[in-house]
């Protein structure tokens, strides 16, 4: 008997094709839609349905997808996942934003959303396999790896870090192999619907949107100054949430006599005092640190050994491997960087890797220099 998959549908490039794969090598595929988010409606802050008129264009990413497994002849189902999502993904990505961090939502939706959820809900279809459309690669064993994706260019594994082994014990990932120029051409060469479709950029599920005014809706505002180091008022910021570190765009901050015309960074937050502090250059050194402490750890070979480990990280997607050293103290990793580290923000992820291997990941807490913490 053909072996079964339920493979996510996103209405895109990369699910087509990894679906049109499967279908290739002979599985019985059945494709699956997440409808995560309702684009027809807002939500107050305690989760209220309000009427929203800024619509995300979801139902036309349902109808690529039913579009595409007509063309493939597979079955598409649609569910429902809203209220996991609000209650799993988004209400933390408003914590952390009111915590002044900058949350990484996509990593949580992976493992609430994509992993657990959806797998849950495709046991009725009674699987042999799940499959997503992700640039990552799944090496089975008793325990099974996660490995980087062929395109370094798209290499999705940043974002799965927060898996465990039981979560990708049955994982395919179709496209894991290929680079995104060949999944666009093998999308053309068997005319899947969406070949010419442009890759999505919003926020998981959410889409894209004004991303300022969407926040705006559920955090209230809270004006503030932009400071220098020396305490100089030299600006208004409209609420540190809509700021992060190494942020260059967006301050309002134009030339003077005092400062000259040198471009300004984010280089901290003070919630406390609700101030924006700034400071000119690329390379200013409070954008440079040597050491973090994370929080949230998941390692997805539990049996694998952190303390005094060597290996490399990204503190960001698309991020070059940074050499590190982790260590664990008072039940807490620390990742200690080789070469000081740009921009390592709070509440984003750090992820390590040895060679291809993604170990896992954390969501980091603090950032220090020279052994003093710098205040975000």
């Amino acid at each position: 008997m053909k072996k079964r998959v339920v493979i996510g549908m996103s209405g895109g490039v990369d699910s087509s094709v990894a679906a049109l794969i499967l279908k290739q090598k002979g599985f019985d595929v059945i494709g699956l839609f997440m409808r995560n988010w309702d684009s027809s409606l807002n939500r107050d802050v305690l989760g209220n349905p309000t009427l929203n008129a800024d619509i995300c264009p979801q139902e036309q990413d349902y109808q690529d997808a039913l579009a595409v497994c007509e063309h493939l002849d597979i079955p598409l189902h649609r569910v429902d996942f809203i209220d996991e999502y609000w209650r799993d993904v988004f209400t933390y990505f408003i914590e952390e934003y009111k915590k002044g961090r900058t949350p990484n939502p996509d990593i949580m939706c992976n493992k609430y959303i994509k992993f657990s959820a959806f797998k849950k809900y495709a046991e009725q279809f009674k699987p042999d396999y799940i499959a997503m459309g992700h640039y990552a690669r799944v090496e089975h064993g008793e325990i099974p790896k996660l490995l980087r994706g062929v395109d370094e260019n798209k290499d999705q594994t940043y974002f799965l870090s927060q898996l465990t082994a039981e979560q990708l014990n049955n994982v395919l990932f179709p496209i894991g192999d290929l680079k995104k120029s060949d999944v666009r051409k093998r999308a053309l060469e068997h005319a899947l619907p969406t070949a010419d479709k442009k890759d999505s950029t919003g926020i998981c599920f959410i889409g894209e949107r004004q991303f300022n005014q969407f926040l705006n809706n559920y955090l209230p505002t809270k004006p503030g100054d932009i400071k220098t180091l020396e305490n100089d008022v030299i600006g208004k910021h409209t609420g540190l949430m809509h700021y992060t570190i190494g942020q260059r765009k967006g301050l309002g901050i134009g030339g003077s006599e005092k400062y000259g015309n040198e471009p300004w960074f984010v280089i901290g937050k003070n919630l406390q005092e609700n101030s924006l502090y700034v400071g000119q250059g690329f390379h200013h050194e409070m954008l440079y640190s040597d050491h973090c402490t994370l929080e949230d750890v998941n390692i997805i070979n539990p049996n694998f050994v952190l303390d005094n480990l060597e290996c490399t990280a990204k503190f960001r997607y698309r991020q070059k491997d940074q050499e590190v050293t982790l260590t664990i103290k008072d039940e807490q990793v620390h990742v200690y960087f080789k070469k000081p580290v740009r921009a390592v923000t709070p509440g984003q992820a750090c992820v390590f890797y040895l060679g291809q291997t993604c170990l896992g990941g954390g969501t980091i807490q603090t950032v220090t220099k020279k052994g003093k913490i710098l205040q975000y």
